[in-house]
């Protein structure tokens, strides 16, 4: 979406309101040629048509001029939701005005700021368009391949995504609500104003060790198959117990918890089942407590930096964790912050001298110091469950 907003014309650009006339109701543009391509072009098109509920009208000059903004913020916004510039094909939709209109009019109503409106768009264009490509890659594709009926896989997702398409927004319009609801609670939870950007949280790492040997040994699709597997697995440990899955890179996991107790959990039980799986190569996690900036559903900042480095100084199939990490869970009881004087308080108890000592989780132990690059010296704790 490429054009000045000066008032003049850009060339090529009907000047009246006419993308209906050009476009009569029904009927697709052309389809681009002929034979095979053409019909690959048909097909597409009307597969746009059915997911879109709407035929191609208007130009990018021309929904602009509908919606009521400059060529230059719906350029912005369009960028922002992940689509590429068109020039002025008539390519869009009542829909693209809407969108357009609606996000404009959050601004004109004082209740987005014009760059909040453009991250509002960024942010739903990048997440959703994740999502798109992996319901194509990994369900679609599945769903597709051809049938004993002799139909060919483009005949068959016309009427499969004509019958899925439904169900699949109203679940997705679920799980955002729901989404919301949890995101909006942490919100109200926070101590004021400044916690709901910087706050404290836990933030670990998960990473497969050797992957990269992984990839030479192993053939495209069973390289794919076990990412799948270990993104699976940690998305439902982290789920489960609580935690935030921020991120999935492959080969490594990024979460975060408001407890310190929670992300040790998780950390744990990661690598419990990851043993378990003969499957899977060996794991190792990096987990850090302190402030966190959060922009966009990603988290930034020195912990995570130091979280980072604590995984890939971890050894396999452990957790280390920094000394802020290990004094949170001191804190909170579920480590003891000594454990010599654990052992003396258990000593007591079993003599009959002392109370009854505290019920721990977990257990610490402090490892070498070494300088982390751009961190300084870090002495981090490898973390276990108490025996």
């Amino acid at each position: 979406m490429t054009a000045d907003d000066s008032g003049a014309t850009p060339r090529g650009v009907d000047t009246e309101d006419d993308a209906v006339r050009d476009v009569p109701e029904g009927e697709p543009p052309e389809a681009g040629g002929e034979g095979e391509e053409g019909e690959e072009n048909s097909i597409a098109l009307r597969l746009e048509q059915l997911i879109l509920g709407a035929d191609r009208r208007y130009t990018p000059f021309q929904a602009a001029r509908s919606a009521g903004v400059s060529m230059d913020l719906a350029a912005r916004f369009w960028r922002a939701m992940g689509f590429a510039d068109i020039g002025q094909v008539k390519a869009l939709t009542e829909a693209d005005v809407l969108a357009l209109r609606r996000l404009a009019g959050l601004v004109e109503a004082g209740l987005l700021s014009e760059a909040m409106a453009v991250q509002v768009a960024r942010s739903t264009g990048q997440t959703t368009a994740r999502l798109a490509d992996w319901q194509i890659d990994s369900f679609l594709e599945g769903l597709t391949e051809p049938q004993d009926s002799g139909l060919t896989r483009t005949e068959i997702t016309y009427p499969l995504v004509e019958l899925l398409l439904p169900e699949l927004e109203e679940f997705l319009v679920y799980v955002w609500r729901r989404q919301l609801a949890a995101a909006t609670g942490r919100v109200v939870r926070a101590q004021d104003d400044a916690e709901m950007v910087d706050r404290r949280l836990a933030v670990g790492f998960a990473d497969l060790v050797g992957f990269t040997r992984l990839t030479r040994r192993l053939e495209e699709e069973e390289l794919g198959e076990l990412v799948e597997a270990f993104e699976t697995t940690c998305s439902d440990l982290v789920a489960a117990h609580g935690g935030r899955l921020i991120k999935t890179l492959g080969d490594e996991v990024l979460f975060s918890a408001d407890d310190a107790g929670i992300a040790a959990e998780i950390g744990l039980r990661l690598i419990e089942t990851m043993t378990n799986d003969e499957t899977m190569p060996e794991l190792r996690v990096g987990i850090a407590f302190g402030t966190v900036t959060t922009r966009m559903g990603d988290v930034f900042g020195t912990t995570v930096n130091l979280a980072s480095r604590l995984t890939s100084i971890a050894p396999k199939d452990t957790v280390l964790v920094d000394e802020a990490f290990a004094e949170e869970l001191g804190r909170i009881g579920d480590a003891p912050v000594s454990e010599a004087e654990a052992a003396a308080a258990e000593k007591a108890a079993e003599e009959g001298t002392g109370a009854a000592p505290p019920s721990y989780r977990f257990a610490l132990q402090p490892m070498w110091q070494r300088p982390v690059r751009g961190l300084g010296v870090v002495e981090p704790w490898l973390l276990t469950r108490r025996g």
